[in-house]
């Protein structure tokens, strides 16, 4: 069995990102609008080696032995029973520990070309559950766009997506590990953290997105406490913010952050300025779709 996928793998930003209590499987409720932005990971996916084996080259980081696009080729062997030899090669142009969703992304991307390639035809149920069982964030990237997100992660409502914005992500420097970020959410939550902040009802989400930057009251419940630990955040949040975004803010559970701009001109002066402070500043667009598809 031969062939090749290229691949681009997009990642998100929390524009909203809401940390409910624990639910009886261990994992945190959220409330949460996801975007697709056009920084992406690129993947190539090619058939060929040794029944079984699947090596991994990835360029710009180290991979860990256990990672997504490991677990995303051994779930579609298991509900495929295809055990031909894969060799993925990733340029990682999504850091790490950002909260960009750069590996959900990824596994995404790997289940989308095996399908391909194999000829499995797998129904979009299926992939959905193959995503859900590799990670909370992995099911959205079959969706792309936008969209209402809730559960752990895995109940999805697409929107419209936005392209009348321009953003610049900055990543500080220095990772938000997920498990250590909702640590620090429930012990803040113990000494009264959010007892008095009014959050928008899920249900206004979808509604608040499409409403003029200006009249948002989106937020993130694990930006306070991992600023406390890592103000390097929270520096690069205010900076831009100070340099004329209409709306900033950390990205999941950290560490990157984004601020979003009403011109095209605006997000490259403000990109230009602050690139001499931080070496990962990048302008963005919105995507409307994935660029999977």
């Amino acid at each position: 069995m031969t062939g090749i996928a290229r691949l681009f793998a997009p990642c998100k930003l929390n524009l909203h990102l809401r940390v409910l209590g624990k639910r009886p499987d261990g994992f945190h409720g959220i409330e949460s609008v996801f975007q697709l932005i056009s920084l992406s990971d690129e993947l190539e996916i090619e058939l060929g080696g040794p029944d079984s084996s699947c090596a991994i080259e990835c360029v710009g980081m180290d991979l860990p032995n256990e990672n997504t696009i490991a677990a995303a080729v051994e779930r579609m062997r298991s509900l495929t029973g295809i055990t031909s030899g894969i060799r993925v090669r990733v340029v990682k142009n999504v850091p790490s520990g950002a909260g960009l969703g750069g590996g959900s992304s990824d596994a995404a991307a790997t289940l989308v070309a095996l399908d391909r390639l194999w000829g499995a035809n797998l129904s979009k149920d299926s992939l959905l559950a193959a995503a859900a069982s590799i990670g909370s964030d992995v099911p959205f990237f079959l969706f792309g766009g936008a969209a209402i997100v809730t559960g752990r992660g895995e109940k999805i409502v697409p929107i419209q997506a936005r392209s009348d914005l321009f953003g610049v992500l900055i990543w500080p420097g220095v990772a938000s590990p997920t498990g250590a970020a909702y640590g620090l959410v429930d012990k803040a939550r113990l000494r009264g953290f959010e007892r008095e902040i009014d959050w928008p009802c899920v249900d206004d989400l979808a509604e608040m997105y499409r409403s003029p930057v200006s009249e948002w009251k989106f937020r993130n419940s694990f930006t306070a406490p991992v600023e406390t630990v890592l103000p390097s955040i929270r520096e690069a949040r205010l900076a831009l913010r100070d340099s004329g975004a209409v709306y900033a803010e950390m990205s999941g559970s950290g560490s990157s952050v984004f601020g979003l701009f009403e011109t095209e001109s605006a997000a490259k002066i403000a990109q230009k300025a602050l690139s001499s402070r931080w070496e990962r500043c990048v302008q963005f667009l919105l995507l409307a779709s994935s660029q999977m598809q």
